[in-house]
């Protein structure tokens, strides 16, 4: 009887030290975020009123302009939350007519507005741009996309997945899971903390799409 007492006590130990563990890990676990519900724009706002319109949702996907009109100047949707060390995930497409004009995108981030522009990275999109890390209304260009390798898997009409990684000053991005660029930011000035926004340039008739919008937050390493 004794011993038996004494087994369920082992075994009672063995499943608290069990379930604490298990406990510690769920806590070290990154913290995972849906930011598109897939139905609405909750969450999410536009930089300038004017151009309200020209940001919907359809068919589960986030759409700016309907590529028959042109963009009249650059347009961004925006999360409503800001965020520092991220890793955002997302699917996307660029169609346009490169004849009406400019065909361009890009995804900002650690961003804020300023009289209805956003000011901050942006992660490029675009023939010309790809992969590019871009300072929107700041200091322009940081540095190209590497396409040495993206250029064999790039769906130029169709659907590509982006992820960007800010930890800290770097800054890291992929897209369809092939690094395009890298940047240390050394600049000690330049907010680390912002929203995120979709932009559809202006110029040209252009269409964007952005569906499986994710981000997981990340804590300084």
């Amino acid at each position: 009887m004794i011993s038996k007492r004494i087994g369920i006590t082992v075994l009672a130990f063995i499943l608290v030290l069990g379930w604490s563990h298990l406990m510690a890990q769920n806590k070290s676990m990154p913290e995972i975020r849906v930011l598109f519900d897939g139905v609405s724009l909750d969450g999410w706002d536009v930089a300038n009123p004017a151009f309200r319109g020209l940001w919907y949702v359809k068919d589960s996907t986030i759409y700016g302009g309907d590529g028959k009109h042109k963009i009249p100047a650059n347009t961004y949707l925006h999360t409503t939350e800001e965020y520092e060390d991220f890793e955002f995930r997302c699917l996307f497409r660029i169609t346009g007519d490169p004849m009406t004009g400019m065909i361009n995108s890009g995804i900002q981030y650690r961003s804020q507005i300023r009289d209805g522009r956003m000011i901050g990275y942006q992660a490029d999109i675009g023939k010309g741009y790809w992969g590019d890390i871009y300072d929107e209304h700041r200091r322009g260009k940081l540095v190209d996309g590497d396409l040495s390798v993206l250029h064999r898997i790039l769906n130029a009409d169709g659907w590509n997945s982006y992820i960007i990684r800010c930890q800290g000053d770097l800054h890291e991005t992929y897209i369809n899971g092939v690094q395009v660029a890298r940047y240390v930011e050394e600049d000690p000035s330049i907010p680390r903390k912002g929203i995120i926004g979709m932009q559809n340039h202006s110029g040209g008739n252009s269409m964007v799409e952005f569906r499986d919008i994710t981000i997981t937050i990340l804590s300084e390493e």
